[in-house]
């Protein structure tokens, strides 16, 4: 029985191919069959329109309102273009139709041996469907059908905290701000504070306020500092909303004292040296003649920029960001400059100058290395568009 059915669907599969492919070409020859026709019927109406227009020149004539002179240069061009028209018309004994034969023998022949040869050869008729609840089964690498198995999970589990857990940050990343502060939410109602959920949930309620820290946001990064002190992500947001909020000499001591917590190595230093400069400070460690370190103000440049108005600080700060972009133009072998030029144009929410930057870094360092996979993350940590700057 079961073979039975599965002749009855072959046989219906291929009746609906040589249906579609019979009206396909039905409406790929009709323009071809009616060409013909169709010029005729266009010849013959110009020609009906041109003797209106002599009979409505006579009407116009008797009634005064053209003169004799105007009627028989007008009668002219009309009886000049009607001569033209009706010599294009076929004489008694009409010319057979032209047939396109080799248009009509491709279309009728050729392109369906075509579309059922490139079938048979990438096509897999006897492969079965596979619906939704199979592809959650085993999802890979499907980020939507990941979230998705996860969505449905919740729904039927929603005090599954893990569960939430999982999902946050992957919401996060996929830009489904929204979900994911939802996420974070449910993940500390269930499980409790901790600092990588409390600092998630501050980073989405940024994102929403594009990129404030608002007072909710500083209230949670608070209570994340409690669990941990020395939380470096807590500590520079913070440090940015005081910043944001014009208070720039406690910004600068909140930078400088995370800078001094930090590593010499750590991937966040140069980005809390920039507000440092921003606001007036001396980056920790500045070494101007360091070799992997170039566009670092200078101990000069740091006493000029106390002295500067805020916007002519920001100008100092953009031409040492450029005089930064035309040192790896002449030297694009220098990661930690790469690193430290697309966070400058993110920091001066230069996007444009930012994704270029990451795309020439990225030339330099390719993503299948790992200093490329570090410029990507960078990337998506900073809200720069990752497409097309692999090409």
């Amino acid at each position: 029985m079961k073979a039975r059915f599965t002749y009855l669907g072959d046989m219906l599969f291929w009746i609906l191919v040589a249906a579609l492919t019979a009206a396909l070409a039905v409406i790929l020859l009709y323009p071809l069959l009616r060409g013909a026709k169709a010029a005729d019927n266009i010849r013959a109406g110009e020609a009906a329109v041109y003797r209106d227009q002599l009979r409505e020149l006579d009407r116009d004539l008797d009634g005064g309102l053209i003169t004799p002179e105007e009627a028989d240069y007008a009668r002219a061009e009309i009886g000049r273009r009607l001569i033209a028209v009706s010599a294009d018309e076929p004489a008694e004994t009409p010319k057979p139709p032209r047939h396109h034969r080799f248009t009509e023998a491709f279309v009728l022949l050729v392109l369906p041996v075509l579309g059922l040869c490139l079938y048979l050869t990438t096509g897999r008729p006897g492969l079965p469907s596979q619906p939704l609840e199979a592809r959650l089964e085993n999802p890979g690498n499907d980020v939507a059908v990941l979230i998705t198995k996860a969505e449905r999970h919740l729904a039927e589990k929603p005090d599954d905290g893990k569960g939430w857990d999982v999902l946050a940050p992957i919401y996060f990343r996929t830009m489904r701000v929204n979900d994911a502060q939802v996420a974070y939410r449910n993940a500390i109602r269930l499980l409790g504070p901790s600092p990588v959920r409390l600092d998630g949930l501050a980073e989405t309620l940024m994102a929403v306020s594009d990129g404030v820290v608002t007072e909710e946001a500083r209230q949670v990064l608070e209570q994340s500092l409690t669990l941990q002190p020395d939380n470096p992500r807590a500590r520079f947001y913070i440090a940015l909303s005081m910043e944001q909020a014009g208070r720039p000499d406690e910004a600068r001591q909140a930078f400088e004292a995370l800078a001094k917590q930090s590593p010499s190595d750590a991937p966040w230093l140069p980005l809390v040296n920039q507000h440092i400069a921003m606001n007036g400070g001396a980056p920790a460690g500045a070494n101007p003649a360091a070799p992997g370190a170039p566009g670092n103000p200078t101990q000069e440049d740091v006493a000029a920029a106390e002295n500067m108005g805020a916007g002519d600080r920001q100008q100092m700060i953009r031409g040492m960001v450029e005089s930064l972009d035309a040192k790896l133009s002449e030297d694009p072998n220098n990661f930690e400059g790469w690193v430290r030029l697309v966070r400058s144009y993110a920091v001066l929410n230069d996007k444009d100058r930012a994704a270029g930057a990451l795309k020439r870094g990225l030339a330099a360092f390719p993503p299948p290395g790992e200093e490329g996979r570090q410029l990507l993350a960078l990337a998506r940590e900073l809200g720069i568009a990752t497409e097309g700057a692999t090409q």
